[in-house]
């Protein structure tokens, strides 16, 4: 037990974060964006320690991403309130899934050409529709759950693969709150 426990500490600490991470995004907490900067700082250690070098670069976005999160949140609204949850809008569809597209294209070249990374598609796949999601969630977009649904489950499959069985089952979790979340949301921007 010790064994596995010293193995896996990573892994299931950064779920625990993850669980508490999901649990405050579902009730739209500000105090999310503290938590998930302390698990993104502990998965760039545990996603280079597994050869996933998109989800390890990506952490290090993810942390800057939580700090101007949690100020948008705090103090990103005109009315100088908290920031509403709002739809996301259309106007910038288009834009953004060329964004997509063209990190995704960019990440997957980089992990071929320069890492020995053997799950390139998927892990580029993730990280580059994850920049878009934390962005939307920093946006307090209703739409934001749409993106972290197809994340979470590229991502759980990922990470079974990968052995990080903690974390991959946090990720199946996910796609179940994102459900949730979605719903309770939608609720609550019609209020």
């Amino acid at each position: 037990m010790t064994e596995f426990l010293t193995t896996h500490w990573l892994d299931i600490t950064t779920t625990v974060l993850g669980l508490a991470y999901i649990l405050l995004e579902y009730r739209a907490s500000v105090w999310m964006w503290a938590v998930g900067f302390a698990m993104q700082a502990l998965g760039i250690v545990l996603y280079y320690q597994k050869g996933l070098y998109a989800d390890c670069g990506m952490e290090f976005y993810y942390l800057t991403m939580t700090v101007y999160g949690w100020w948008r949140w705090v103090h990103g609204s005109a009315t100088k309130q908290s920031l509403p949850i709002r739809h996301f809008p259309q106007r910038l569809i288009l834009p953004w899934l060329l964004t997509i597209a063209a990190v995704w294209a960019a990440i997957y070249w980089l992990l071929v050409s320069f890492t020995n990374s053997n799950v390139p598609l998927a892990d580029s796949f993730t990280t580059a529709l994850s920049i878009v999601g934390i962005w939307a969630l920093a946006h307090k977009y209703l739409e934001q759950w749409f993106i972290w649904i197809a994340v979470d489950v590229v991502t759980s499959v990922l990470y079974f693969y990968k052995d990080i069985p903690f974390k991959a089952s946090l990720y199946a979790l996910y796609v179940v709150i994102a459900i949730f979340g979605f719903i309770k949301w939608r609720k609550m921007i019609k209020n």
